[in-house]
């Protein structure tokens, strides 16, 4: 069927560019708001101006950020209901429940504080405003918990079962913790924090190599680099048990992302692809590169495989995922990435060890400032990489195992979903030009540090000491208060 007269493949093109493109926001503001806590924080406790004003600094790309993701996100969810309505109305049981949970709980406690946390800072007491920074972080994380809750259970349904086309909640909570939720949210939840990491050291690395404010910019450098030394190695091991668990639940997942077309038996070593060209027509690979027994000790930790790694071939063509040249390269370009995360860190941390990250010479180390400027988008690519491998290695099912894709997409012609896609790329397009404008200038301009600090004099509210004379209420805040 041609593309431009089928509705599932519109409706899925649609679905695939909308979320793409949310997910590049609240990657970012997920990471950013832990970092500003981290900031916030040290600045109460050491009352040192510098981290005062990098709260200030990195709020401002939060809130661009929030801004963009909010304006996407909404229309991302409204396809539940116009494209994809019998899924809605097949799973909306569980799922419809646990997306309201991330608007209601998660979404609505970050907007409450969002504006105490931007605009609060002479307005209430210090740890009022610290409270509103972390109740925002919490509820940007919270959204991370409840999608990657609903999208767990579309990989390995739980809690109950389909009857009669409507699934049936028998236990919500084995809904909830369904096999793949604890490893998800922990892979996406570090995975959107590693991604943040390197986008504020590779921003600070841009000021550092400028020669713009390096000292400055060196505390947030190594604010980043500290908290990369636990994430960059963890999330790599968090995404081999990921893997794990796609070897026993989603065998056929696996073998499109190894482009494995023959089963390997139980007891035998297998090679690992390094790379490859895949083709799905005639059942094989043209051409590949690969390494000896290293699948064994990829999927198990040991050379020999103690369950069989299921080919391709061995589904119908029907039952198996499509496009696995797209699941191939995507899930290869997420573990090459994960591993320079980790590989710039250790070198890092060598210079760090050196002596060679002060504020004096900090700024010698010019090819170390390219390396982590290089960085700063390949957190989102590797992130966008892993959902193309989740989502679209889940097909042909909507519902693993469940539900088709193809019987989960409403009956609307072709023409109006072209219309839709094509109206969301266009605005999509613009949306994100205008988020490179503003955000570059909030970047050129920089930090503002002649803002006076909380408490400050200057920021005192006046008192009448005699009729018609005031001065400013020199007080703490507290007091104040």
């Amino acid at each position: 069927m041609d593309f431009f007269s089928d509705t599932v493949a519109l409706s899925r093109s649609q679905f695939a560019l909308t979320a793409i493109f949310h997910m590049l926001w609240p990657v970012l503001t997920t990471g950013l708001g832990i970092y500003l806590v981290i900031v916030e924080g040290v600045w109460l406790k050491t009352r040192n101006p510098d981290y005062y004003y990098h709260a200030r600094f990195w709020s401002k790309l939060y809130v661009l950020n929030f801004g963009i993701g909010v304006a996407t996100g909404i229309p991302m969810e409204f396809q539940f209901g116009t494209n994809w309505a019998p899924f809605s109305e097949a799973v909306g049981n569980f799922f419809g429940s646990i997306i309201g949970f991330e608007a209601s709980w998660a979404f609505m406690l970050e907007a409450a504080f969002l504006g105490i946390m931007v605009f609060g800072w002479e307005r209430v007491n210090p740890t009022i405003h610290f409270i509103s920074t972390i109740l925002v972080a919490f509820g940007a994380n919270l959204s991370t918990f409840w999608i990657l809750t609903a999208n767990s259970w579309m990989q390995t349904p739980a809690g109950g079962e389909l009857v009669d086309g409507t699934f049936i909640v028998s236990d919500y909570f084995q809904a909830i913790f369904n096999p793949f939720m604890a490893v998800s949210v922990s892979h996406m939840f570090l995975g959107t924090l590693e991604t943040s990491l390197f986008v504020i050291g590779g921003i600070s690395a841009w000021y550092i190599l400028k020669n713009r404010q390096s000292a400055f910019f060196s505390k947030a450098f190594k604010i980043a680099l500290a908290t990369a030394i636990v994430v960059a190695p963890l999330q790599i091991y968090v995404g081999h048990l990921s893997g794990e668990q796609v070897h026993y639940k989603q065998p056929t997942k696996l073998a499109a992302m190894e482009a494995q077309w023959e089963t390997i038996p139980a007891g035998q070593s297998a090679a690992w692809s390094l790379l490859a060209i895949p083709n799905e027509k005639a059942e094989k690979n043209d051409w590949e590169i690969t390494v000896p027994n290293a699948l064994g000790y990829i999927l198990e930790l040991k050379p020999k495989l103690s369950a069989p790694v299921e080919g391709l071939k061995a589904y119908k063509p029907e039952d198996r995922p499509r496009k696995v040249g797209l699941i191939y390269y995507a899930f290869r370009t997420m573990i090459a990435i994960g591993f320079f995360f980790a590989g710039l860190m250790l070198i890092t941390v060598l210079q760090w060890l050196r002596g060679k990250l002060s504020p004096e010479t900090i700024d010698q180390q010019k090819w170390l400032m390219r390396g982590w400027i290089l960085a700063a988008p390949l957190g989102y690519i590797a992130v966008e990489s892993g959902w193309i491998v989740r989502c679209v290695g889940r097909q042909p099912w909507i519902v693993y195992g469940q539900i088709r894709t193809a019987d989960a997409a409403s009956a609307l012609p072709p023409g109006n979903v072209l219309t839709s896609l094509t109206g969301f790329a266009l605005t999509y397009t613009l949306l994100f030009i205008a988020a490179l404008y503003f955000g570059s200038r909030i970047i050129r301009r920089g930090p503002r540090l002649d803002l006076p600090l909380p408490g400050s004099v200057e920021n005192q509210p006046a008192v009448e000491t005699q009729p018609g004379e005031f001065v400013p209420d020199e007080r703490p805040v507290e007091a104040q208060q």
